[in-house]
């Protein structure tokens, strides 16, 4: 049974809104935060297998782990709850080069990129950047924005299931492919620059991240990262620029 809505697409989006609960900003999404966190929870384990090295694997999640924590105490000397339960995954493709995180706070690195950072920091910086992207609900909005563009929002859904769900499946099998714009990642790498520094890493690591992934871009062909991020140089320039702003009379001592 197909129900058909009276919406159009472009009327469809336009009345959409929320309000993000930890910038208080107010945002075109399509799922709401639980919606989110379901669908994150849920896409998991079809984003590839897990790695078999676990030291590598308690590596992420202890350094992710200190990074979200960090996240809780800050928000919450603001009066604000973190509503994310950010989990952090290193998967076994060493083919490659990427990091992702989906709506939610589900974060991924592969081992092709985990294996050509050389320190902490620098792993602090690739996922501190992607929670900064699930914090700014980047993924939802250009879910939202999807429908509008393709021109999908008309059916409301199918006996067995709602079109919602089925939309958001199969943006998530996409979702390793999607293209932020610069805004987007100047948000993202503001809050990559707070958090790591927030958690004691020096934030100048992320230039280093830059470094690898412009080497790998030599050997055979871009990692995927570069096919959804602006490219290394643009990226240094953006982050050397979010430093100087974020702490204008400089880091603070002791950062590793």
């Amino acid at each position: 049974i197909l129900k058909i809505s009276t919406f159009q697409p472009r009327e469809v989006y336009y009345s959409k809104g929320q309000v993000n609960p930890v910038t208080g900003e107010k945002q075109r999404v399509d799922l709401s935060v639980k919606d989110e966190i379901l669908m994150g929870l849920q896409s998991a384990p079809s984003m590839g297998p897990k790695s078999r090295d676990r030291d590598a694997q308690n590596m992420v999640e202890i350094i992710g782990g200190r990074l979200a924590n960090t996240l809780e105490q800050r928000l919450a000397d603001q009066g604000i709850q973190n509503p994310y339960p950010f989990e952090f995954h290193l998967l076994a493709d060493r083919q490659t080069v990427n990091a992702f995180a989906l709506p939610g706070g589900q974060v991924f690195m592969t081992e092709a990129l985990f294996r050509q950072l050389s320190n902490e920091g620098e792993i602090a910086g690739v996922l501190g950047h992607e929670i900064g992207h699930v914090l700014e609900r980047h993924g939802s909005q250009r879910m939202a924005k999807g429908n509008l563009i393709q021109g999908i929002a008309g059916a409301a859904g199918v006996a067995g299931g709602d079109v919602n769900s089925q939309r958001a499946a199969a943006w998530v099998g996409n979702i390793v492919n999607m293209k932020y714009g610069r805004e987007d990642e100047l948000e993202s790498d503001g809050w990559g620059v707070e958090l790591m520094v927030w958690a004691g890493y020096d934030p100048k690591h992320l230039l280093t991240v830059m470094d690898v992934l412009e080497k790998s871009s030599g050997a055979g062909g871009p990692p995927e990262f570069l096919s959804t991020h602006p490219k290394p140089a643009n990226r240094r320039e953006y982050i050397l620029q979010i430093i100087q702003q974020k702490f204008p009379e400089g880091l603070p001592p002791g950062l590793r």
